[in-house]
C-alpha cells in the first residue's frame, strides 16, 4: 500500500504531505482547493504524461513522491529492482520510494528507489500498484486483455486449472507446428547440410584418428628427427658410467665401488662410515641400472630409420588436415564428429519425424478444441455470474437499470488463452444497446460502474491500491451512502483512496484528509497566487468537516449532530 504521498509546487499546492494507511482514505475540500491534485500526483507517479501547466505558478518544478510498502515477492518490487532501485526490507515487508519531477518547461525526471529511471519504468511498476478510476480516464480494465484476466480470475480454480492445461498443450502445439514447418520449408537446405556432414564424417572415419594421437605422433617425430644426437648422448653417458675408455680416470661405477670398499674397511671403527658405505652401495646399483637402460636405449635407436619418420610425417599431415577443417585439436575433431553424427541422424530421419509431428499436431488440435470449448463454457457461466453480481451493486449505486454484459465471441483462431474474444459491455438503461466500458456513460456513472466491478472482483483480482476521483458525481442521499458502504467493502481487501464532495461517502473513512486554501479571505498568497495545504483530520475535526460539507456551517450544532450521526451510521453499516 501507499504509506505517504508528498507534493511540492503542484497546481495550487505548495507543500503537502498525505499520510495514508490501510482501509479507506477520503480526500475532501472546497471547490478549487486542489483535491484533484492528489490524483494528478498519483498519475505522475504512475508514469502519466507530464504537463508544464501542472507546475505551480512561479515555481521552477513540481515534485510528487510516494513511499510504498509491499510484500518482498511483489511483481512491482521485482520490476523496481530490474530498474536498479534500492529496496529496503524489514519486518517481512519491502519499502519502495517513487518520485517524479516536472520542470516548468514540461520536461520530467523519474526516480525509483532513489535511482534515476525511465518514466516508462514508473508506468510498469504502477500497473502492479495502483488502479485509478477518474473522471477523465478509467485506467484499469480498459483493455480486453485486462478484462479477460479479470473474468478468468473470477472463474475460480477450476477455470484456472483448465487454462493452465490449455496453455501447456498450446505451447507444445506451437513448438511442433514450428518444427514441422521448418522441416517442410527447409528440406533442401537440410539435404545439403546432411550431404556436407556425410562427406566430413566419411573423411574423418577414413583417417580414423585416435584420442591424443596428434600429440603422441609429434613427440615421436621430434625424437626421430634428432636420432643421431640422441644416440651420441646416450652412448657417451653409458661409457662414462662403465666404459673402459675411462679406465685411467676411472669410470663412475668403478669410482663409486672403490669409495664403498674403502669405507667398508673401517666401518667397524665408526658406524657413521658404515652408513655412508651402504648409501654408496645404493648409488652403485642405480648407476648400473642407468647404464643398462642407456645401452637398451641406444640399441632401440638402431631400429628407427628414415622410413618410420616418413610414415609419421604422412600420418601427421593427414591429422593436420582434419584439424585445419574441423577443430583445433584431434580430441576436438572427435567431439565435433560425435555431434555431427547425431545431427546427421536427425537430418536423415526427416520423413519419419514429419509423420510423427503430423500425428502429434492432429492430436493436439483435437485436445485444444475440446479444452477451449470447456473454457468457453466456464467463462460464459462466470460471465453471467459476474454480470449478475455487478448489476446488483449498480442498483444500489443509483443505477438500477444498468447492466454489465460479458460478451464472448469466437476468435478467428485459437490463441494462448483459448478461443474467445472477451469484452465488458455496459447497458446503461433498457432499450440501449450494450457498449464498451467508457462509451455511453458519464464520468461519474463510469466511476460507479468500475466501483461495482471492483467490489465484486476485489476478493479474486485485487491490486494493492485503488483510487476513485469523485465516484459519487451526480448522486446523493441513499445512493451516496451505498457508494460509501461499497468503498468501505472494497477497502477490506485493498487500500482505497477517494476524492469526494459527499459527506455520506466521507463518513465511511478510516483516514480523512482535507485540502484547504491557506488564505480564507482572499485565497491568495503574497505573490497573488492561490495556495492550498493538506492535513489529516482528527475525530473532532472530521465532524467539523462533515458539517461543512453538509450545510456549509461548521459551527452549526444541527449540522455537527447530523455529521456525527453519519459517522455512527457508517460504523454500523460497514
Amino acid at each position: 500500500m501507499i504509506e505517504e504521498i508528498r507534493i511540492s509546487n503542484l497546481g495550487v499546492i505548495t507543500e503537502a504531505v498525505l499520510p495514508l494507511g490501510p482501509g479507506l482514505s477520503v480526500v475532501t475540500g472546497e471547490t478549487g482547493a486542489g483535491k484533484t491534485m492528489v490524483v494528478t500526483a498519483l498519475g505522475l507517479l504512475l508514469g502519466a504524461r507530464s504537463d508544464a501547466g501542472a507546475v505551480r505558478t512561479g515555481a521552477s518544478s513540481a515534485v510528487a513522491e510516494a513511499v510504498v510498502r509491499l510484500a518482498p515477492d511483489s511483481p512491482a518490487i521485482a520490476r523496481a529492482q530490474d530498474a536498479g532501485a534500492d529496496v529496503e526490507e524489514y519486518e517481512g515487508e519491502a519499502e519502495l520510494m517513487l518520485a517524479r519531477t516536472v520542470n516548468a518547461d514540461g520536461r520530467s525526471r523519474a526516480h525509483v528507489g532513489g535511482r534515476s529511471a525511465p518514466v516508462g519504468a514508473l508506468a510498469e511498476i504502477g500497473e502492479q500498484l495502483v488502479a485509478v478510476h477518474g473522471q477523465s480516464e478509467q485506467l484499469r480494465l480498459k483493455s480486453q486483455s485486462a478484462q479477460r484476466e479479470a473474468l478468468d480470475k473470477f472463474g475460480g480454480p477450476k477455470l484456472a486449472k483448465a487454462l493452465a492445461a490449455f496453455r501447456q498443450s498450446y505451447d507444445r502445439w506451437r513448438q511442433a507446428t514450428a518444427e514441422l514447418q521448418s522441416l517442410r520449408t527447409e528440406a533442401r537446405e537440410r539435404l545439403r547440410e546432411a550431404e556436407s556432414l556425410q562427406l566430413a564424417l566419411e573423411e574423418i572415419d577414413g583417417i580414423d584418428p585416435q584420442p591424443g594421437e596428434d600429440l603422441v605422433l609429434k613427440a615421436e617425430a621430434t625424437k626421430l628427427a634428432n636420432v643421431e644426437q640422441l644416440r651420441a648422448a646416450a652412448q657417451l653417458a653409458h661409457q662414462a658410467l662403465i666404459a673402459e675408455e675411462f679406465a685411467d680416470a676411472g669410470d663412475a661405477t668403478s669410482l663409486v665401488d672403490a669409495a664403498k670398499r674403502s669405507l667398508e674397511q673401517v666401518q667397524a671403527d665408526d658406524p657413521e662410515l658404515g652408513k655412508a658405505a651402504g648409501r654408496l652401495a645404493e648409488v652403485g646399483y642405480i648407476l648400473a641400472d642407468v647404464a643398462a637402460d642407456l645401452a637398451s636405449y641406444s640399441a632401440s635407436l638402431d631400429n628407427e630409420g628414415p622410413e618410420r619418420l616418413a610414415e609419421l610425417e604422412a600420418r601427421r599431415a593427414s591429422l593436420a588436415g582434419l584439424v585445419r577443417k574441423y577443430a583445433p585439436s584431434i580430441d576436438e575433431v572427435l567431439d565435433w564428429s560425435a555431434t555431427a553424427r547425431q545431427r546427421l541422424e536427425e537430418l536423415t530421419d526427416d520423413s519419419s519425424r514429419i509423420e510423427a509431428l503430423e500425428a502429434e499436431i492432429a492430436a493436439l488440435d483435437t485436445e485444444l478444441t475440446e479444452t477451449a470449448g470447456k473454457i468457453t463454457a466456464m467463462r460464459g457461466k462466470a460471465g453471467s455470474e459476474l454480470g449478475r453480481k455487478v448489476g446488483k451493486e449498480l442498483a444500489a449505486l443509483a443505477m438500477p437499470d444498468a447492466e454489465l454484459h460479458i460478451q464472448l465471441e469466437p476468435a478467428e483462431e485459437l490463441g494462448p488463452h483459448g478461443a474467445d474474444n472477451i469484452a465488458f459491455l455496459l447497458k446503461p438503461h433498457p432499450g440501449a444497446p450494450p457498449r464498451p466500458l467508457g462509451k455511453g456513460a458519464s464520468g461519474g456513472e463510469l466511476s460507479r460502474v468500475m466501483l461495482a466491478i471492483e467490489v465484486v472482483l476485489a476478493a479474486v483480482d485485487p491490486v494493492p491500491t485503488f483510487v476513485f476521483d469523485e465516484v459519487d458525481s451526480g448522486v446523493g442521499g441513499k445512493a451516496a451512502v451505498e457508494i460509501g458502504r461499497r468503498l468501505a467493502m472494497l477497502a477490506k481487501y485493498v487500500q482505497v483512496i477517494v476524492v469526494t464532495h459527499l459527506p455520506q461517502v466521507a463518513a465511511f473513512a478510516d483516514q480523512h484528509i482535507r485540502v484547504y486554501k491557506t488564505s480564507a479571505a482572499a485565497a491568495k498568497n503574497s505573490e497573488g497566487v492561490t495556495a492550498s495545504d493538506v492535513t489529516l483530520l482528527s475525530d473532532e475535526e472530521r465532524v467539523t468537516e462533515l458539517a461543512r460539507m453538509l450545510a456549509g456551517q461548521e459551527e452549526s450544532e444541527l449540522a455537527r449532530a447530523h455529521a456525527q450521526e453519519l459517522i455512527e451510521g457508517a460504523k454500523e453499516g460497514r
